[in-house]
């Protein structure tokens, strides 16, 4: 399926039902049909050909997600593009995926302005709300861009987006996700969690990731979704009631925001069929809070980009026992793989282990990716003994319930977001009074993890904690700044001079 037919699919069971709503206004299936068509047609106008890539820079509005339709109808790629990286990453990104086409917002100018220069390839930019900039030359208003007529192109099963993931460099790479994969995906969210009627689903977390995602299953079924423009607790929770919402999806980060707002228990919440949470690590104590205070819907899944969402499902009733009483142990675990997903725990040396026993965590299903654009390297290695191998290490209990216990990679999940340690590294190592350093994560009650930086500094230097917090917020941006720093005399080195990071982590816990 193109991502165009989950609302074509929705359209079906109604045209003139709600589709996206947000700031009080619902533009109807048809509507949205329409649209999309027009953005289709506008692309195929300016020479965007089948099989190119079109990216979008956009907070969470309804118009940029409908242009997710429009490029699929042209037959395109469509590249989401976080706004919360800086200038150069996105560069980095839209130079990868070999984007000729960007839509973006005018918030996002200045950074378009920053980096335009530096890609040859972008041919087309259109500005999504006001007039293009004149730092933009060229760039198109939304009204100059809009075709009179409508295309949809048929159906392919190929590439349906790329997503940009960091890797153990700092590099990004591209995830290539298939018609088939989000199918899959689509197939397993709609098997293993409730659905019950018509969904209404509150997307308060970026579209960019798994929010945007999370939609195909709910147009596919025709329902509604409403857009948070922004993060608002506050809001959000008046949303839950007003719009008598069924599913949403927030990272623990939020959902500890949302448990901390005093409104929460003032609000009705008897709608809620599913409160998706995952993206990073939830305290057991937290996730026991919230299946008291929001009620028995909360519901985890697990995966990555390369297989998107669904590696495994921890649906509402398996947070409880048969008697009904919550099933503390089974809070710490990621569910079971899902329906159409085999899950397995890999040794080094590519051997399988059996159930208790550690080990990578690896997968094989349609859902697993086509492979990271232009890095066969980086795919093949992805893929070694036929397997998709997550970089996560885990075991499997004797009930088939997965468990996470590390992270191969040293990635940091934070917020939902992945900070890879590495290229933390390469930006403390760019201030002159650090002579060494190493990035890990570690447990955070409000984060899920916190980035935490160890330094060593030259001889004779002398470095504040706030100095080198905003000397890497400036390059990095506020995500994947350390939030804890420490500064020793020097770090633990293995024979052959590596730094320890196992040995950081065991004495920062253990001081904590």
């Amino acid at each position: 399926m193109r991502l165009a037919d989950y609302l074509d699919k929705g359209a079906s069971l109604g045209p003139d039902a709600p589709c996206l709503t947000t700031d009080g206004e619902t533009w109807s299936y048809a509507e949205v049909q329409e649209l999309s068509g027009r953005i289709a047609a506008g692309l195929a106008e300016r020479g965007v050909h089948p099989g190119e890539k079109v990216a979008i820079l956009s907070a969470n509005d309804p118009l940029a997600f409908t242009c997710v339709f429009g490029i699929s109808r042209a037959g395109a790629v469509w590249c989401p593009i976080n706004p919360r990286n800086e200038a150069v990453e996105n560069q980095e990104l839209l130079e990868l995926f070999e984007c000729v086409t960007l839509f973006f917002q005018e918030r996002f100018a200045p950074l378009v302005e920053q980096i335009r220069g530096n890609l040859p390839r972008l041919a087309t930019l259109v500005c999504l709300d006001g007039a293009p900039p004149a730092g933009l030359p060229g760039a198109l208003s939304w009204q100059d861009f809009m075709a009179g007529h409508v295309v949809d192109l048929p159906p392919v099963d190929d590439v349906a987006m790329i997503v940009g993931t960091g890797g153990t460099t700092g590099r990004p790479k591209g995830v290539m996700l298939t018609g088939t994969n989000l199918e899959t995906m689509t197939a397993i969210t709609l098997m293993s969690y409730p659905f019950v009627g018509r969904p209404t689903y509150l997307a308060l977390a970026p579209l960019t990731h798994a929010a945007g995602v999370l939609c195909f299953p709910v147009l596919a079924l025709g329902g509604e979704i409403v857009v948070m423009r922004s993060p608002d607790v506050g809001r959000f929770l008046e949303l839950l009631e007003q719009h008598h919402v069924t599913h949403t999806f927030l990272p623990p980060t939020l959902i500890y925001m949302v448990l901390a707002h005093g409104a929460l228990d003032t609000v009705d919440l008897t709608s809620l069929q599913c409160f998706w949470y995952g993206a990073a690590p939830m305290s057991a104590t937290r996730l026991e809070e919230a299946l008291m205070r929001i009620g028995p819907v909360m519901a985890q899944l697990f995966g990555q980009t390369e297989a998107p969402m669904m590696i495994s499902t921890l649906p509402p009733r398996d947070h409880f026992r048969p008697d009904g009483s919550i099933d503390h142990e089974r809070l710490s675990s990621a569910g079971r793989p899902a329906p159409l997903v085999t899950v397995s725990i890999m040794g080094e040396d590519g051997v399988l282990l059996p159930h208790g026993e550690r080990g990578e965590i690896v997968v094989r299903s349609s859902l697993v990716m086509a492979g990271y654009h232009r890095d066969p390297e980086a795919t093949a290695e992805a893929s070694a003994y036929g397997w998709h191998h997550t970089g996560d290490i885990g075991y499997l209990d004797e009930h088939n319930y997965l468990y996470i216990v590390d992270r191969a990679k040293d990635m940091v999940i934070t917020g939902g977001f992945n900070v890879y340690s590495t290229e933390v590294e390469q930006a403390l190592m760019a201030h002159p009074d650090v002579q060494d350093c190493a990035v890990i994560g570690l447990p955070d009650e409000k984060w899920g993890e916190r980035v935490t930086a160890v330094l060593q500094l030259r001889p004779g230097a002398t470095l504040e904690a706030a100095e080198i917090t905003a000397f890497v917020k400036q390059r990095l941006g506020s995500v994947k700044t350390p939030k804890q720093v420490e500064i020793w005399p020097d770090l633990p080195r293995s024979k052959v001079g590596k730094v320890l990071k196992s040995d950081i982590r065991e004495t920062l816990r253990a001081s904590a």
